[in-house]
């Protein structure tokens, strides 16, 4: 597909250059000149090494790990972009990281995911666009418009392909079921759910589980896997109340700490995740599939440089 404009402009720094890369092939639009460098003393130096005068700007850039690194270089490329007379500036963030602080738990608590919305909006950005947000009231903390994309049209799309038959969606907790509902009906598949229950942060406890799995393919599905806990908990009680085989699929893998131990070892067949957040090498195991939202990024970007409706898409 080629779809070249020179008003259109694509910049990435270094959070996933790689799917920068790809959005840029599916466009036919080549990635936009920029340096992102550091100081001596650690400070982020960014240089646009084009004109973007009257430009529609939009910065591939996920706020992943290093969460603080990768947030202040999209600040300021959007600061860079803004002093150079862009005429719209669009984050394109797919993972949005401290999306998981977005209400008080306790009290004297932050709400981070409001504070990084405040400083995107002060940085220059008009437009946000982003997936499978942690929680969907987030996009009311930005006074922009906020593209939010889902990414279970992905993932169905693999789930059917691949033809497994007697299909149970899980839901891994009660706030995810909106999302196993979604999949379950692209799937035509029921669906189940667990209750569990989190004494502390990235510790989970399986409590029960609502609905009946025995002899199902059971696909857990979930937005965001972290140290994975709550996945392989959970597929240990599948098993053991009578589940075939065990599935799991996430839009966010950040998989940090013991994560990839707790897959490799788990009673999970595969855990197919996006490529919102790039996979080092050393997490990249024969038991993960990534699927690439290139092309649904790409679909949205020409949809919002022509002004065209982006819920057409799903």
């Amino acid at each position: 597909m080629s779809f070249y404009n020179k008003k259109l402009k694509l910049f990435t720094a270094n959070a996933n250059p790689e799917l920068a890369r790809e959005i840029g092939e599916y466009l036919g639009v080549p990635i936009g000149g920029s340096q992102v460098k550091r100081f001596s003393d650690g400070e982020i130096s960014i240089a646009i090494d084009e004109s973007v005068r009257g430009a529609d700007a939009f910065v591939i850039q996920p706020t992943c790990n290093p969460v603080n690194e990768n947030l202040m270089e999209l600040l300021i490329m959007i600061d860079a972009l803004r002093r150079a007379s862009a005429r719209r500036i669009t984050a394109v963030t797919p993972y949005y990281g401290y999306a998981r602080q977005e209400r008080k738990a306790r009290a004297r608590d932050p709400i981070s995911a409001k504070l990084v919305a405040n400083l995107l909006v002060a940085a220059g950005v008009r437009r946000m666009m982003t997936m499978d947000l942690h929680a969907s009231a987030i996009q009311g903390f930005f006074d922009i418009p906020v593209d939010h994309l889902p990414g279970v049209p992905i993932l169905s799309e693999y789930y059917s392909n691949k033809g497994l038959d007697d299909l149970m969606v899980v839901s891994p907790d009660l706030g995810g079921v909106t999302r196993a509902r979604g999949l379950a009906e692209r799937l035509g598949a029921d669906i189940a759910i667990i209750d569990k229950r989190r004494p502390e942060p990235n510790v989970s406890e399986v409590m029960h589980i609502i609905g009946d799995v025995k002899d199902k393919n059971v696909i857990m599905t979930d937005d965001i896997i972290d140290t994975a806990g709550t996945i392989t908990n959970a597929a240990i009680a599948l098993k053991e109340r009578g589940a075939k085989q065990i599935f799991a699929c996430c839009t966010h893998p950040v998989l940090s700490g013991p994560a990839i131990e707790r897959i490799e070892s788990s009673e999970i067949e595969e855990l197919v995740v996006t490529n919102t957040i790039p996979l080092p090498d050393d997490k990249k195991i024969p038991k993960i599939k990534v699927l690439s939202v290139a092309p649904l990024l790409g679909e949205a970007i020409i949809r919002i440089h022509e002004d065209l409706s982006v819920s057409k898409l799903f």
